[in-house]
């Protein structure tokens, strides 16, 4: 395992200890109770364009597995198969599909080491927000995508937009509150290191261990689809944000998330 996920995994996994009561806590309720929770409602249209209905699906980077299970409960898939590095998190997510009775099953592996036994298993593949920023190399990332979807397979990214790579979140060093929209930082820095914790999770500031991430603009997670032999089929961007560092900027014109649909060609 690369050091740097192998720091990453030790991190999740001390914020999944240290989350707050009320994260996760209505996973079961509203996937019981609603259509599509936990996706905006630009990437539910998407969703509902592309066949799920006795699907199997795959989601990289699952977290607490709150969106593959809303997808197959609401898409009516026949399968979910969601990965994740964090061993407690699979845990939690494996339990939550038990309590809701869904075909769903979550392993506890390092995207890049996902094997031959997920080649061509997946007629749609699901990734979401805060996925990609853990891989240093997206070729790599897409490829492994790539493996595990069937010919003629979908795939939909609600990310975060590259463009937000530049700007300063509310609580950085550089943050200013009356210049919020000015870049301050290289569309094309790369790598990234923290020990502030996870606050979404935890709703708590901590010295946590340290997590590694890397910024990519568009023109990387095109090419590694693209190169990987996915074809892209839609784009669209937003000025909302999805990634609860940039909310104060929803709706300034300043591009803040986005969705990419593709199709595996061969």
């Amino acid at each position: 395992m690369d050091k740097y996920i192998e720091g990453n995994k030790a991190a999740w996994e001390e914020a999944f200890e240290n989350r707050a009561e009320t994260w996760g806590a209505d996973i079961t309720e509203r996937i019981r109770k609603e259509d599509y929770p936990f996706f905006n409602e630009e990437t539910v249209n998407v969703l509902k364009q592309i066949r799920t209905e006795e699907a199997v699906i795959g989601q990289f980077c699952c977290n607490n597995g709150r969106e593959l299970l809303s997808l197959v409960k609401s898409g009516k898939a026949r399968k979910g198969i969601g990965f994740d590095i964090a061993e407690n998190q699979v845990a939690f997510a494996n339990e939550k599909a038990k309590e809701l009775q869904l075909p769903c099953g979550f392993e506890a592996v390092n995207i890049y080491d996902i094997d031959d036994r997920y080649r061509e298993q997946f007629d749609v593949v699901l990734i979401t927000i805060g996925a990609l920023c853990w891989f240093d190399d997206l070729d790599r990332f897409f490829a492994i995508a790539a493996k595990c979807m069937k010919p003629g397979a979908e795939i939909v990214i609600n990310e975060q937009h590259p463009c937000t790579n530049m700007l300063v979140a509310e609580g950085e060093e550089l943050y200013d509150p009356d210049h919020r929209l000015e870049c301050r930082y290289s569309y094309f820095e790369h790598e990234w290191t923290g020990n502030d914790g996870m606050y979404y999770m935890t709703q708590k500031r901590y010295h946590s261990r340290t997590f590694t991430d890397f910024t990519h603009p568009l023109s990387e997670i095109l090419s590694g689809m693209c190169g990987n032999g996915i074809a892209v089929t839609g784009f669209w961007e937003f000025d909302y944000d999805i990634s609860g560092g940039f909310s104060a900027l929803d709706h300034e014109g300043f591009p803040l998330s986005m969705i990419i649909r593709g199709k595996k060609e061969f």
